[in-house]
């Protein structure tokens, strides 16, 4: 163990991605720059009783080219797409775990909810079947710590572990967290990001019935249903998938010639203490976690070009998340291209901000903005700079923000890498 060094500076070094819009890094984000949509009609479960029949699915992925085969028969989706994002991110990075240094490799790799769908599928092999015929493992890979803990197992890293759940905020977090490890000298490397396999029948239901799951626009596609900050916007898409950042000490990153993809710069966390459902009025707990962010490194507040949003096309969450950022970055405000990516893969919930955080590194690394797709009739009310379309422009600094069921809030800040 090193001693802390708060001045100590985090690099990306790797990405891995499982998503609607591609399950390898390179795919989603030629998906992602381009405006494709990845959502569909749900084939996960018979959709007939429900009004809402769309999601974002993973598609053409086998658990077992990732994974140990009868692990992989014992888990569920949310670790499978877990542990493809971690390896993909440590195959990226170029960084070779071995004896010499597994013990300083860290994995912070968490879920909303975990294996939620082998919980219920045991449940209902308990009633049908009885109780000698539930599987004995089951426990243990349905747990949310279940995936960081495989993550272990599959690739030798076996420093500081920890399972972070902040609902929809979990993946910032973690990423953020992974940096802080680094910092206070626990880890020279970590594997940091976040899953989730949400599309279950009972899921669907409570978000129906909470009237928080949106509907396509009139003779429109299913791709226009999530519609971030558009005024005709009535509601978010569930989505599946993960994303994965290989994190390092950026003095090793440098020695091993490894490539940078940006700099972690800046992080804030902070709770609304309101509701457990709405976010607090003016959208205070966000604006405290966006400032913190910007305060923890000292990032001027104008040097922050792009800001990936929580942006679930909820009609009030889009409105107080607006009101944040207004609140943090006043007159700078309109000079910040949003760069709502859920337009195209949905909300993954717990797997959300590890997958916009891969995508707002990619922002930094490649001076490119993903477009906000569907936004035609803007709303007074989120009077942002919406890009509507793949803008190459200088991107100093850029944010990703998630905002968590429970009143969780988190950001985080890359900054674009030069060499110094």
């Amino acid at each position: 163990m090193r001693r802390p060094d708060y001045a100590r500076r985090v690099v990306v070094t790797g990405l891995g991605v499982v998503s609607p819009v591609g399950n390898d890094k390179a795919t989603a984000w030629d998906n992602l720059i381009n405006g494709r949509s990845g959502l569909g009609e749900i084939t996960r479960f018979d959709t007939t009783p429900y009004a809402q029949k769309w999601g974002g699915e993973i598609r053409n992925f086998n658990a077992a080219d990732w994974m140990d085969a009868k692990a992989a028969r014992r888990s569920e989706s949310s670790m499978h797409f877990g542990v493809s994002a971690a390896k993909q991110a440590i195959a990226d990075s170029g960084f070779e775990i071995n004896d010499s240094n597994r013990t300083e490799v860290g994995v912070i790799f968490g879920s909303g909810a975990g294996g939620q769908a082998l919980m219920i599928d045991s449940y209902a092999i308990l009633h049908g079947k009885g109780p000698n015929r539930v599987a004995p493992t089951f426990i243990a890979n349905a747990l949310v710590d279940s995936c960081s803990g495989m993550i272990a197992i599959e690739t030798g890293a076996i420093g500081h572990n920890m399972a972070i759940v902040t609902a929809c905020s979990t993946g910032t977090h973690c990423v953020a967290e992974g940096a802080e490890a680094i910092r206070r000298g626990d880890c020279i490397a970590v594997i940091a990001g976040s899953t989730e396999a949400p599309l279950i029948e009972v899921a669907h239901a409570g978000f129906g019935n909470m009237r928080g799951l949106g509907s396509p626009r009139p003779g429109e596609s299913i791709a226009s249903v999530s519609r971030p900050f558009d005024r005709t916007r009535d509601g978010f898409v569930l989505g599946e998938g993960s994303g994965g950042l290989f994190l390092e000490d950026l003095e090793l990153a440098k020695a091993r010639g490894a490539h940078i993809y940006a700099e972690v710069v800046g992080y804030g966390s902070a709770a609304d203490g309101w509701d457990m459902i709405q976010p607090i009025e003016g959208g205070t707990g966000s604006a405290r976690a966006m400032k913190m962010a910007l305060e923890r490194r000292g990032v001027p507040f104008d040097e922050v070009d792009v800001i990936n949003p929580h942006g679930t096309s909820t009609p009030m969450g889009d409105k107080r998340e607006t009101e944040a950022i207004r609140a943090v970055f006043g007159d700078h405000t309109r000079k910040i291209a949003i760069s709502a990516t859920k337009s195209m893969t949905g909300h993954l919930m717990g797997g959300a901000g590890a997958f916009e955080a891969f995508a707002t590194v990619m922002t930094v690394a490649e001076q490119c903005v993903p477009p906000t797709i569907n936004y035609r009739d803007p709303d007074p009310e989120c009077d942002l700079w919406i890009a509507t379309e793949a803008l190459q422009i200088p991107v100093r600094h850029a944010l990703s923000n998630n905002i968590g069921l429970g009143g969780h809030n988190g950001a985080v800040i890359f900054k674009r890498y030069d060499g110094d």
